[in-house]
C-alpha cells in the first residue's frame, strides 16, 4: 500500500509540474521558442516594435505593466495612464486577447499573495472594461509571489514585483 501511495504522489507531482510552463511566452533558458506567443503563434511574424499593431509595440511603447503600492490593489495615477493606453490599443486592435497576470512581492504567505495578485489583476481588468474593452477579451490569473522579476530582499526588488502585467495574444482565451 505504501508503494502505491508513493507512486500516486509522484505521478500527481509530475502532473502538476506540467501545469506551469516558464517558456509560455517564448524565450526559454536556451532561447528555444523565442518569438512564440501564448497561443503558440510566431509573434515576430506579426510585426516588430515599430508596428503599432504588434504585441511588441504594445509591450514596449504602450507599456504592459502597472505597479502597485505595498499591500494594495488600488491603481495609481501612473497605472491608470498606462491602462488608458492599453485600452485604446486593445480597442484599435480587435484581433488580440489579453491575459492579465497579478503578482506580489515575496513578503507574506503564498496564499495571501495569490489573493493579492488576483485583486490586482481584477483591478486592471475592471479598469480596462470601464474604458470599453469587452470583458470577453480579458482573462486574469494570479501568480502571487511565484514569478518575481527581481530577486533580492530589498525594497527596490519588492517594488518591481508588485505588479499586474497584460500579456497580448492572438487566439482563444480557453
Amino acid at each position: 500500500m505504501s508503494k502505491l501511495l508513493t507512486v500516486a504522489v509522484l505521478i500527481a507531482g509530475v502532473g502538476l509540474s506540467a501545469c506551469t510552463r516558464p517558456d509560455r511566452f517564448g524565450a526559454g533558458a536556451d532561447g528555444a521558442g523565442a518569438g512564440q506567443g501564448a497561443a503558440g503563434i510566431d509573434q515576430s511574424a506579426l510585426g516588430g516594435a515599430n508596428d503599432p499593431t504588434s504585441p511588441q509595440y504594445f509591450s514596449q511603447t504602450i507599456g504592459d505593466r502597472v505597479l502597485f503600492q505595498v499591500d494594495r490593489s488600488t491603481l495609481t495615477a501612473q497605472g491608470m495612464q498606462t491602462l488608458d493606453g492599453q485600452a485604446q490599443w486593445l480597442l484599435s486592435n480587435n484581433d488580440y486577447l489579453a491575459v492579465i497576470e497579478g503578482h506580489a512581492d515575496e513578503q507574506g504567505t503564498r496564499e495571501y499573495n495569490v489573493a493579492l495578485g488576483a485583486r490586482r489583476a481584477n483591478a486592471v481588468r475592471e479598469y480596462l472594461v470601464s474604458r470599453g474593452v469587452p470583458g470577453a477579451r480579458l482573462r486574469t490569473v494570479s501568480y502571487g509571489k511565484e514569478r518575481p522579476i527581481a530577486i533580492c530582499s530589498e525594497e527596490s526588488c519588492y517594488a518591481q514585483n508588485r505588479r499586474a502585467v497584460t500579456i497580448i495574444s492572438v487566439g482563444s482565451l480557453s
